[in-house]
């Protein structure tokens, strides 16, 4: 899911729902200045299991925080060159994330069929 607002107010890049129901939020950074403009990631952990990067060949991966996951990512692909600890949600986050993950996805599995229908998230 692209965008995905959160509890928080922000909204996440990408977050990720793997079938086992671990969540995954994913951070697009596009630059060195666009990582160091950015203050508000370290808020997307309490909204996942596990916290990715993804980040263009142009920027140094060195750069990157060490306990969140690195993806390497182009336009034709994507590699993950370090693996993101994991950070189990509590019960009732996840249940809160999981719920906002679904009805956004429907919301917008609708807007396909119905270009007209109000937005919800």
């Amino acid at each position: 899911m692209t965008e995905l607002p959160l509890p928080s107010g922000r909204r996440a890049d990408l977050v990720a729902l793997a079938s086992d129901g671990t969540l995954l939020i994913v951070e697009i950074k596009s630059s060195v200045a666009d990582f160091r403009v950015d203050a508000k990631w370290p808020e997307y952990r309490s909204h996942c299991d596990r916290l990715y990067f993804a980040i263009p060949e142009s920027v140094p991966a060195e750069i990157m925080p060490q306990d969140a996951g690195l993806i390497l990512a182009d336009a034709y692909g994507a590699a993950i060159l370090r693996e993101a600890p994991e950070h189990k949600l509590a019960g009732a986050t996840r249940r809160q994330m999981l719920l906002r993950f679904a009805q956004c996805a429907a919301d917008r599995l609708h807007g396909l069929s119905d270009p007209d229908m109000p937005r919800g998230l």
